[in-house]
């Protein structure tokens, strides 16, 4: 029999704040964290993000130099996860505790500095450049830094990567292979490489004069995404250990589902074939029909095309029904690799205050397929379960959903 997997704790680094209250405080108000990027040279089209500022860092700068940003930030949504779920160091130092921490870019900014170093001479590359910049050392600095000795591992997957660790955390202990698993991930992608490499792509959004209002999912003016640094860590916790602590989950995942599109390495299946497999495998795995989902934390992004093939999705898997969907990502930006988690995350928190976040800046519909998309504000709502889905370049797909 499969156990129970409940989320435990929460840690956040983002634009919108560093602690779930202000997070929550910002999505609930349709508060948007965008703005333009100050250090990005003149000649870089797209020049607007959601990107974090100053936030406390418990490592020393001896330590902390070592690492690109998106390690950091791992690092410290790790260690507030931590502390928000009370786990103590004999919780933590034992093979039983695991570690699924990833990145869809890794250190970009720490591969361009050194490249610039190489370029004037290879001696100049930085001992701690490897290190200090490959994906999996997200999950290696906070294993050794908490001296934890179960698994360790990164699972890539572009956009879909946390939401991706979350499903295999939860397999994790649903299977009694660990009873607490750190699952999530961190981005610090917002660099004039990765900003022009995407804007080469026509990916990203060019309203570079209104960056509030540049993110605009299924609205007709949406012109592409805007990028986001960040990261999302969630404790997973078998109910069993969880009890045995006396303390009280802040949720369970009881559903995931995951796919492929097998279409394209870019595009999204116009119909949502691969996306809509993933829903009706979450489903399955949670033992619920369509009209158990209260509400669909969208994996909307304000592209042409993949907004609508999102929506042809959800029409295949729950019809026309009474069902809100919304798109944070209009207030916090896309996280890439840390998406999937710090979604997971604010469904999380929707489900404790009954409250559906809303999806801003969405003034004129091009679809709705007759879901209520939340446009501007939040709406009290009562739900026992959510969905949050992620899709990722190379056509990957996760549904992950929780319980109240």
């Amino acid at each position: 029999m499969l156990r129970q997997v409940a989320v435990s704790g929460v840690g956040l680094i983002s634009a919108l704040g560093c602690d779930p209250s202000s997070v929550w405080s910002a999505i609930s108000n349709g508060v948007s964290g965008v703005t333009k990027i100050g250090h990005l040279p003149e000649d870089v089209r797209v020049r607007i993000g959601a990107v974090v500022g100053d936030y406390p860092l418990d490592l020393p700068e001896s330590e902390s130099r070592k690492y690109d940003s998106f390690i950091l930030y791992a690092y410290q949504a790790a260690a507030n996860a931590i502390k928000d779920a009370g786990l103590t160091e004999a919780d933590l130092k034992t093979d039983r505790c695991a570690v699924l921490l990833t990145s869809g870019i890794g250190g970009i900014r720490t591969i361009q500095d050194n490249q610039m170093k190489l370029i004037d001479s290879p001696r100049r590359v930085s001992p701690f450049f490897i290190p200090g910049s490959i994906i999996n050392l997200a999950g290696g600095l906070v294993a050794s830094r908490f001296g934890i000795q179960g698994v360790n591992f990164a699972p890539v997957s572009a956009c879909a990567s946390s939401a991706h660790s979350i499903a295999l955390g939860a397999m994790l202990i649903e299977t009694g292979q660990a009873d607490v698993v750190l699952v999530g991930g961190a981005e610090a992608a917002a660099t004039d490489l990765s900003i022009s490499g995407f804007a080469s792509l026509r990916a990203l959004s060019t309203k570079n004069d209104d960056p509030s209002r540049a993110s605009r999912p299924w609205d007709k003016s949406r012109d592409g995404f805007v990028i986001a640094d960040g990261a999302a860590v969630l404790v997973l916790e078998s109910k069993e250990h969880l009890e045995a602590r006396k303390r009280k989950a802040r949720g369970y995942v009881v559903g995931y589902g995951m796919s492929s599109d097998g279409y394209h390495i870019t595009q999204p299946h116009p119909e949502g074939t691969g996306a809509t497999l993933a829903m009706k495998r979450a489903l399955a795995h949670a033992q619920l029909d369509h009209d158990g989902i209260d509400y669909v934390n969208a994996h909307a992004t304000s592209t042409p095309l993949g907004d609508l093939s999102e929506l042809n999705a959800l029409y295949q898997v729950f019809g026309q029904r009474a069902l809100k969907v919304s798109s944070t990502k209009s207030m916090h930006g896309h996280m890439l690799g840390a998406a999937g988690a710090y979604e997971a995350a604010i469904s999380i928190m929707a489900l404790e205050h009954q409250v559906v976040p809303p999806t801003i800046n969405l003034d004129d519909p091009e679809s709705s397929f007759g879901y209520d998309l939340v446009p501007h504000y939040a709406q009290n709502h009562s739900m026992d379960y959510v969905m949050s889905n992620s899709f990722g370049f190379g056509g990957t797909n996760v549904s992950l959903i929780f319980q109240k």
